[in-house]
Formats: structure tokens, C-alpha cells, sequence
């Protein structure tokens, strides 16, 4: 099987440097590097190297930047790639061109044009190392180059302002060729190994004020300094590349890979993901998104006790990175792209280390919401994420018939129905009226809609809401089921089932809209708002919603909620809907789930469009058909959080999203003829 090649056209004028396109590489930790194409830093998470460490260090940037020169035959100096350093090694003479950026098998491929010569640039971080391989190669022209490296370096988390101060002085270490960048702070150091021809270092410490473009327009602090101890220089030749290492591993781990190695092993994993797809997966679409899937499955490196746990009962860690850059692991995220994450991607062992790390969570009856970054605690707050826990069982089970992990979670997730049925934390509790999950409290947001501002939260949606209710009977169906097949006694289960069908079709259809409320006995009463999540009371694997409606429900949610990119979460008509997702912190979570699209609601949207019309697999798989542009609008080879309610539907919020990607994936695979 061929590896996918994806090309950006090149800019239409030097004034169009690409900066709006940007390029993820993750490392199967949650560390990862991550940049713009035209190589400019417009992010505080932009960086040649963010290492995932352990709590409470969490995502570290520890290399924020390589500045690139090379020097001609003839003496001539031409910046690379990227902002060239503020204290220039030499008189520049001029810029390359970027002629090509690619990626080649979701790897970054830079080609660089000066004068009658041609470099390419390629980056890399072997697999569950905090290590990147920055590597040159001349692949056309006569002679020598000279490449010049200048690392800079901010040491900080990376989500911290860039504004805060460098803290104590930097030093630098060299043994041989052999350097070691470090700071106070209980920070490892930061290793770096130019592998080259005549390679040298220049001691030049100096400071770099940068400008970060898109923190300024998102509200944020936006100028910053980073540090560098010097500058690398080796030579290039058709013969031999050159490659910049840096690490946070230790001097053994980083030099038993050459960096030849580490691209041709990498390489291979990569052939071997392609492999174990599922053949729908094996073309097209299919296969840059079981590659960009595999970004979001990682080791936390950060929670040393889950690994000590899982290996004291033979079991491995696995959990999911719900989006670059600034998403830790969050349950219902992992819950929801479980299935197109691991089992479409033929990663069904992983699915299961996934579900029993998580069922080893469960507290009160729920499952985290998410694990903060640097933290070795998980928080509860929401309403939805364990019933999506028993979704992404029901689909493990369907593939692969693990009935030893069944027994293993059923004990845990018949609690959680307890746990319902009595109430648990944050006022979630089945309403003895009706059988109907109740959920809320003030100051929290416990919903997948969950903004939050200071105080405010933006769609609270406390009482009755409709897809946390289609989850509930689902969770009830299965669970009946699951005993069932165990030789239990499933009768009490298959009873609540029955009476929370029968009240949520007396409660959520809407007459005069012709759909279904979205929350019913809120704050307000019941709540016409038309939003997707009534999509759910269809799509599950055990709908909910009465099949007479399913038709003028989808009808309503095609001609207001579809777009080519996703569902709005809001109706344009309503006066609280916003077309744009921009702006500062409050302006931006006001529109967060008031109209802005979510690419991953056309996952269940295309499941209930199949059972509303069977046999129309082929117009299901046409609401997929701009996912493909997607895949060079923001980050090249992945999809974005959120989109523009309006047209252009500019991709927005996080630029690779685990759900995104996931539910893209699994649609395209259960839309194939």
C-alpha cells in the first residue's frame, strides 16, 4: 500500500506566507511539535519540541525554535525557513524559496529553492520519545553548503503566556559533541546533537523578542523573548544531509537511532498503521485520517500510577488526547472517538486498554470528564461522559466479541446505573416521576455544550436534556443486555428502558416546531431551541425517539443545522445564534455552541440519516465530501474543533481534533459500498 502524499499549493504571492495553515507532529505521549508552514511562530504552543514529562511538569515547550542560514559556494548567506534571528551570524544576502511543503505519510516535508539549489527539510519524533529530528538534505545543486542552526529555547509550560519572564539564566554544557541546554527549576535539560558532516557549535548567547500573531488576535499576551546559546553549522552535499536532535531523553536513548533509522522505522509504523485499518480506511479520505487518528492515542506520560496500576494486572495504559494544542485527555472525547480512533483503525487492543483504564476511574458513578495538564487528579463534572462510556463498550464488544473485558467492567457499570438511579454528584439523577435523567448545578457545565467564562456558564441546560436522556435509555438497554447474556437478571434494567422511552416521546417532541425540545423541565421550562443533539435520540444503537419522527426531525436538522463541514449547534433563527467563532476569550465561548459548527456531529447525523434511508449509502457518504479540502485548510492532514457557522466555515479552536477526525473516519468507513 502506497503512503498518502498531500501537497500545498504554493502561495499566489510572497505576501501570502501561509499562515493559516499549520503542521502537527505528536510523539504517542501528548508531546508534540507544531508550527506553521511558512515556519513563522503565530501560537504560544508553536514549537520544534513540547515534551510530555510527568506531573506535575505536564507539556513542557523546551525548543520553541531552529532559525536556519545556509552560506553558498560562494560565500553568500540566505535565510531558510521561518524569522530569521534578531543578531544575524552573518550579512544576509537574501531568502530561500519555499518551492513544496508536503506531508508524506502525515510527516512534514519542507522544499527550499536558493539560487541553483534545492533543500529538503524533514521533521520527525520517534515514537513515545520527547524527541524531535530536525533533518536536511541538498537534492539538487553542485558543491558544498554550509547550514547554519540557531536553537531557541523559553522553558514554560506550554500553554503558559508567552509574556512571563525566562526566569533564572540559561547555561550551556558541551562534552564533545555533545550539548546541554538547562535551567533551575527541576526541568530535565534539553539535549541537542547536530549529526553531520564537519559539524561545529558557536557560542553566541543572545535574546529573540518574537510577536505571536494569533494570541494577539485571541485576546492573549503576545510578545515574548526566547533565549539561544549559540548557533550550529555543518556541512551539505549530495552525499550527506545533516540533522539537528533534540531531547529530552537521555544521551543513550537519543543516539541508538540514527536519524536515518529513526525516519525508516517511523516510516514503517506508519506502513503498519495503513495495514491494520480496516479496509474501507485503506484509500482516499480514509487513509490520511487513520494516520492523523493516530496523533490522539497516546501513553500519559504524565500519571506514573496508572502505568504502575495497569501493569501490576498485565494490562497497558492507553488514553486519548482530545486536541492539539491545548487539550489534555477528557472522557467523553475519548468515549465518543473511541470507535474511529482504535477499532476503524484496526487498533482494537488499544480500544480495550482504553476502557478498562478508564473503568478503573469511575467514582461516584462517572467517569472523568478530564485530567487537567500536570495534574494527577481527575475531575467529574460532567453528566454525559459515562453514558458515552457504555456507547464505546456496546462498540468494542461488537468487534471483537471481548467477553473477559465484559466481565471485567459489567460489576463497575451496573453501578453506575445505581449510581443514577439514587443521584450522584452535580444533581444527576434519574426523576422517580418519570424515569428521566435530571442534571445540574449551578456554576457548572455538564454538558458536551460546556463553555464557560469566569462565572458564566454560556448554555447551562440544566434539567431533562435531550441527548443526555437518549444516552440514559441506551445505557439502559445495553446494560440489560450485557446481564442478560451473562445470566443475570436483566428484567429491573429492560423496565426503567421501557418507562424512559415512554416518557421522553410523551416529553421532548416539540408539535409546533416539528422537533424535539432540547431540555425539558429546565429553568425555564421546556426549550425550543433547535440544536443537534436531538440528532442522538436516532442515531444511537438503541434510539430512543419513536420512528414516526424520525423523518420530520432529520428533515428540520438538514435544512437548519447541516452545513458542508458539520452541524451548527444552533439554528440561525434563534437571536442568540452566532455566525463567527472570533475574537477575545468571552467573545469566543458566547459563540461557542450558539451556532458555531462542530465537524464531529456528522458522524451521528449520517448514522441517522442511514436509518431513516437505508439504502442511501451513497448520499450519506456525499456529506462528506468536503472533509477532503478540509484536510489542507488548518492543520494539513487533520480537522479542526470548530468551523464558521457561515460561509467560508473557517476553521477554528483546536487544529487537530481527536472526535473530528474520528467521526469523519468511522462515517467514511460505514458509508463505503
Amino acid at each position: 500500500m502506497a503512503s498518502p502524499v498531500r501537497r500545498i499549493p504554493l502561495p499566489e504571492s510572497p505576501e501570502d506566507p501561509h499562515l493559516r495553515q499549520e503542521w502537527l507532529v505528536s510523539n504517542g505521549l501528548g508531546g508534540y511539535a507544531s508550527g506553521t508552514v511558512a515556519g513563522l511562530r503565530t501560537r504560544r504552543f508553536h514549537g520544534m519540541l513540547i515534551a510530555a514529562l510527568p506531573a506535575p511538569l505536564g507539556r513542557i515547550m523546551m525548543l520553541q525554535d531552529v532559525s536556519e542560514q545556509v552560506r553558498l559556494p560562494d560565500r553568500r548567506f540566505f535565510v531558510l525557513g521561518g524569522e530569521e534571528y534578531e543578531r544575524p551570524w552573518r550579512p544576509v544576502d537574501g531568502r530561500a524559496v519555499l518551492q513544496e511543503f508536503r506531508l508524506e505519510a502525515g510527516l512534514p516535508v519542507w522544499v527550499y529553492e536558493v539560487e541553483s539549489f534545492v533543500i529538503e527539510r524533514r521533521l520527525l519524533m520517534p515514537h513515545r520519545q520527547n524527541t524531535v529530528h530536525l533533518a536536511y538534505r541538498l537534492l539538487e545543486g553542485s558543491g558544498r553548503l554550509r547550514l547554519g542552526l540557531r536553537p531557541a529555547v523559553h522553558f514554560r509550560p506550554h500553554d503558559a503566556p508567552v509574556s512571563i519572564a525566562p526566569g533564572p539564566p540559561y547555561s550551556i554544557e558541551i562534552r564533545g559533541h555533545e550539548y546541554q541546554i538547562t535551567a533551575p527549576g527541576g526541568l530535565p535539560p534539553l539535549r541537542l546533537l547536530l549529526d553531520g558532516e564537519r559539524p561545529a557549535f558557536t557560542s553566541d548567547p543572545g535574546v529573540r523578542q518574537v510577536i505571536y500573531l494569533i494570541e494577539q488576535s485571541r485576546g492573549y499576551d503576545y510578545i515574548g523573548e526566547l533565549w539561544s546559546p549559540g548557533y550550529f553549522r555543518a556541512d551539505l552535499t549530495a552525499n550527506r544531509g545533516a540533522a539537528l536532535v533534540a531531547s529530552t531523553e537521555s544521551w543513550e536513548t537519543i543516539r541508538t537511532l540514527s536519524p536515518e533509522e529513526a525516519q525508516r522505522f517511523e516510516q514503517h509504523r506508519r506502513r503498519f498503521l495503513l495495514a491494520a485499518a480496516d479496509p474501507a480506511a485503506q484509500d482516499g479520505l480514509g487513509t490520511e485520517l487513520v494516520l492523523a487518528a493516530d496523533q490522539f492515542i497516546v501513553t500519559p506520560a504524565g500519571r506514573i500510577g496508572d502505568t504502575v496500576r495497569a501493569r501490576a494486572g498485565g494490562d497497558h495504559v492507553r488514553t486519548v488526547i482530545a486536541g492539539y494544542p491545548w487539550f489534555t485527555d477528557w472522557g467523553r472525547d475519548t468515549m465518543i472517538s473511541l470507535e474511529g480512533l482504535t477499532l476503524v483503525a484496526g487498533r482494537r487492543m488499544e480500544a480495550g486498554w482504553i476502557l478498562r483504564t478508564f473503568g478503573g476511574y469511575v467514582r461516584d458513578g462517572l467517569i472523568p470528564n478530564m485530567f487537567p495538564e500536570g495534574e494527577r487528579e481527575a475531575l467529574y463534572h460532567t453528566a454525559d461522559a459515562t453514558l458515552w462510556f457504555f456507547h464505546a463498550v456496546n462498540r468494542y464488544l461488537e468487534a471483537t466479541g471481548d467477553r473477559v473485558t465484559l466481565g471485567l467492567l459489567l460489576p463497575r457499570l451496573s453501578d453506575i446505573i445505581k449510581a443514577h438511579l439514587r443521584g450522584t454528584r452535580f444533581g444527576i439523577h434519574a426523576d422517580p416521576e418519570d424515569g428521566l435523567l435530571r442534571q445540574g448545578q449551578e456554576g457548572y457545565q455538564l454538558t458536551w455544550m460546556d463553555a464557560k467564562v469566569g462565572d458564566w456558564v454560556v448554555t447551562p441546560r440544566r434539567g431533562k436534556a435531550v441527548e443526555i436522556n437518549a444516552l440514559w435509555y441506551n445505557a439502559l438497554r445495553l446494560l440489560a443486555k450485557w446481564v442478560a447474556e451473562e445470566g443475570g437478571d436483566a428484567r429491573a434494567y429492560a423496565e426503567l428502558a421501557a418507562r424512559a422511552r415512554e416518557s421522553f416521546n410523551r416529553r421532548f417532541w416539540y408539535e409546533q416546531g416539528g422537533y424535539l425540545y432540547d431540555v425539558v423541565d429546565g429553568e425555564q421550562g421546556d426549550d425550543p431551541s433547535c440544536r443537534p443533539n436531538q440528532v442522538f435520540a436516532i442515531s444511537l444503537d438503541n434510539a430512543v425517539l419513536e420512528e414516526r419522527r424520525w423523518a420530520p426531525v432529520m428533515d428540520v436538522v438538514r435544512e437548519r443545522l447541516l452545513t458542508p463541514v458539520g452541524l451548527r449547534t444552533l439554528a440561525p433563527d434563534h437571536p442568540d445564534y452566532k455566525p463567527r467563532y472570533y475574537g477575545d476569550l468571552r467573545a469566543r465561548d458566547a459563540a461557542y455552541h450558539q451556532g458555531t459548527v462542530w465537524p464531529w456531529l456528522i458522524g451521528p447525523f449520517i448514522d441517522a440519516w442511514i436509518r431513516t434511508h437505508p439504502e442511501d449509502r451513497t448520499g450519506a457518504r456525499r456529506f462528506l465530501a468536503a472533509f477532503e479540502e478540509q484536510l489542507s485548510a488548518g492543520c494539513v492532514g487533520s480537522l479542526s474543533e470548530i468551523h464558521d457557522a457561515e460561509p467560508p466555515y473557517t476553521p477554528r479552536g483546536c487544529i487537530a481534533q481527536a472526535w473530528s477526525v474520528a467521526e469523519v473516519l468511522r462515517a467514511w468507513v460505514k458509508t463505503a459500498e
